[in-house]
């Protein structure tokens, strides 16, 4: 059912519909669907498939001349997991090339973690492999892929214990020349690259040199019967920027460690939390990365067993804004219509979908007395509009109650925008855990997802 055209379309005010009158109308009309769904509809679309993801990103387009050279190089990449599971397949991504992609050799391994030597830039090692747990991908029972430009392909599923709140190590050799064209830029996590086929090497530590990026790896899946994930969308603050380096305090590998712990989340099986932040990212236009618009369906839809959203999007809509200098007019109708947008889609595939205010950011480079504005007014649609399925307060908990435009002193990174891990923390700790032991959801139509 289309309700709406996009929210770029909609008059302004003063001639006709206003943008205020259409996104109430939206809600009005999507408030029709309340008594349509059957009870559990989302949760029993999550159990169809035993596949969950546990860990995945938000890939884009690498910066032009700064693709690095794999060619002959094995490339290790260390991840997160949250919800674990018996066996394991991965997801590689081809989405910005424009050439074929040839993976010669693919493993996974469970993660040592750090180890008492260091690269030669002295940066502590993490490339090893916990003995026996190294093992061999294929793809249609081949050990190599030819990934076609702008797609993606999923492994053979292999055996292995993948604990939960844990790292993995994938491991891809590439025996041709190849540049990475896709990639997912400020991973807060190190991964290694090193000259031949070690794919299997107990570790790379002395002959790799340090990664900064995630590169082709977009997604990781457990099977875990009964099991579903949370989707973390949005920007840098959903990426954990400027938490520490390889410690895992995005605010999302919070969350996962509040659902592990809690014994409601637990029974009800929502142990799963992916984090598609991309930094720069915007809700109406492409910025650094697609849109949150138009990645919506890889980023979300697409993923294994997912039965929850959050989103926190916005804060760089307005910010560029300001600094282009462009007027506001109704941009925040603008704004709203298309978080309501994102939360239709999501609600068509049985998904339930939770709001995150935006939060504070003033001094920050591109902060304006306009664009704050815009921010209180896109937050309290947030709060009151009755679109969403539920209100994370990231704006309460994190602002200073004696200056609410600005961090709490002690949750600011220093750059006013992000903050830091005590912040990331304070974040998740606001997420009420009851909202993900919902079964159904008043606005969910479809018929719920299933693995990508």
């Amino acid at each position: 059912m289309r309700l709406f055209q996009s929210s770029l379309n909609f008059p302004r005010r003063g001639g006709g519909i206003t943008c205020r009158r259409a996104v109430d109308l939206v809600v009005l009309a999507m408030a029709t669907l309340v008594w349509t769904v059957p009870a559990g509809t989302a949760a029993n679309a999550a159990r169809r498939s035993p596949w969950v993801a546990t860990w995945g990103a938000g890939m884009v387009a690498t910066t032009p001349g700064g693709a690095p050279d794999l060619s002959g190089k094995t490339l290790r990449e260390i991840v997160h997991t949250s919800v674990g599971g018996s066996r394991v397949r991965v997801w590689l991504s081809n989405r910005f090339g424009s050439a074929p992609l040839h993976i010669g050799a693919v493993h996974i391994a469970v993660s040592a973690g750090v180890s008492a030597g260091a690269n030669p830039d002295g940066i502590a090692d993490e490339s090893g492999v916990a003995a026996g747990t190294d093992r061999t991908l294929t793809f249609n029972q081949s050990d190599s892929v030819v990934i076609l430009p702008g797609a993606e392909v999923v492994s053979d599923p292999v055996a292995l214990d993948v604990p939960e709140l844990s790292s993995l190590a994938v491991s891809m050799y590439f025996p041709d020349r190849t540049t990475a064209t896709t990639e997912h830029t400020d991973a807060q996590q190190t991964s290694y690259a090193a000259t031949g086929n070690l794919v299997d090497a107990a570790n790379l530590a002395g002959k790799d040199w340090p990664q900064r990026h995630w590169y082709v790896l977009s997604g990781v899946d457990v099977d875990a019967p009964g099991d579903s994930a949370v989707i973390a969308m949005g920007a840098s603050i959903v990426d954990g920027y400027h938490s520490t380096w390889n410690d895992n305090h995005r605010w999302p590998d919070d969350l996962a460690t509040r659902l592990a712990a809690d014994a409601n989340t637990r029974k009800a099986g929502v142990l799963g939390v992916v984090d598609v932040g991309i930094g720069g990212n915007r809700v109406l236009l492409d910025g650094y990365g697609p849109s949150a618009s138009s990645r919506f369906n890889r980023d979300v839809l697409a993923r294994s067993g997912v039965r929850y959203l959050i989103v926190l999007e916005g804060t760089n809509d307005i910010g560029r804004f300001a600094v282009d200098h462009q007027p506001y007019g109704d941009f925040a109708q603008r704004l709203e219509s298309g978080l309501a947008q994102l939360a239709m889609q999501a609600h068509q595939h049985g998904i339930l979908v939770f709001g995150a205010t935006l939060t504070p950011y003033k001094d920050c480079f591109y902060y304006s007395a306009a664009g704050d504005e815009v921010r209180q007014e896109v937050n309290q649609w947030i709060r009151t509009s009755g679109v969403l399925d539920g209100v994370v307060d990231f704006d309460k908990a994190t602002r200073d109650p004696q200056n609410p435009l600005r961090y709490l002193p002690r949750y600011d990174s220093g750059d006013h925008l992000h903050p830091n891990d005590a912040g990331y923390q304070a974040m998740a700790n606001a997420i009420d855990l009851s909202l993900f032991t919902k079964t159904a959801s008043a606005h969910a139509v479809g018929q719920g997802t299933s693995s990508r």
